[in-house]
């Protein structure tokens, strides 16, 4: 896809169950130009950290709760950032040679979309469950919903997906976690297949997708009754 086209696609899903803060200026980097051209293609891939993502990530890692995706995020800037290292690196390790091709754009993209909303959904899921265990651990009688709001309401993370995530606070305030609620169970049942074919095909294309594939063996994990941790304990 051309920049222009994926500038069309992120502005097709900002205006359905996408909708966010995050979509809308992807779009509008993706679309800017100047007199010289494209700007994204001008920007170097190393990218710094402000801290908050390490701080969230260090907060899990105390509390003993798996915020993966805040976590994946916060170790892919810290791989953007030994560019040299990743120079050298693509002209001697190697990876699959087929080119990625899929038999129908406009049906592959829309399993982009799935997939990029159930991982959204895991994300949002984590981080409350660290919110819940805060909570506990400190004593803390917190309005979960109106968290969700105060988020919409001016936040780099605002989107109209939080609506639903106070919605289910309402419905249960004693959620233990957001996928557990029917709205967001619905959703992840609807897009899993799609969510899987984009993980599993980014394997077999050698494209990283750090936070969305961690973000299914999350849900995966917590699915399943009975995990091989009796091993690690034997």
């Amino acid at each position: 896809l051309t920049q222009d086209k994926m500038a069309d696609q992120f502005s097709k899903w900002n205006t359905e169950e996408l909708d966010s803060f995050l979509i809308e200026i992807t779009r509008d980097i993706l679309k800017y130009k100047d007199n010289k051209g494209y700007l994204l293609e001008r920007i170097r891939d190393t990218a710094g950290q402000k801290g908050t993502g390490k701080w969230t990530a260090i907060a899990a890692l105390e509390y003993g709760i798996p915020v993966t995706l805040i976590g994946e995020a916060v170790f892919s800037r810290c791989l953007s950032a030994i560019q040299s290292e990743r120079v050298l690196a693509s002209k001697q390790l190697k990876g699959p040679q087929g080119k990625a091709t899929v038999p129908n754009l406009t049906e592959y993209l829309n399993h982009i979309k799935h997939a990029l909303y159930c991982a959204k959904i895991v994300s949002y899921a984590q981080g409350f469950m660290l919110l819940r265990e805060a909570a506990k651990e400190n004593k803390w009688n917190l309005n979960y919903g109106g968290i969700a709001l105060m988020w919409r309401g001016g936040c780099i993370i605002r989107s109209v997906f939080l609506g639903n995530i106070k919605e289910a606070f309402e419905r249960n305030p004693n959620l233990t976690n957001l996928l557990l609620d029917d709205f967001f169970k619905k959703a992840i049942d609807r897009g899993q297949e799609s969510w899987r074919q984009v993980v599993s095909n980014a394997f077999l294309w050698g494209i990283p997708v750090p936070a969305m594939s961690t973000a299914l063996s999350f849900y995966d994990g917590y699915r399943t009754e009975k995990l091989p941790a009796n091993l690690l304990q034997a």
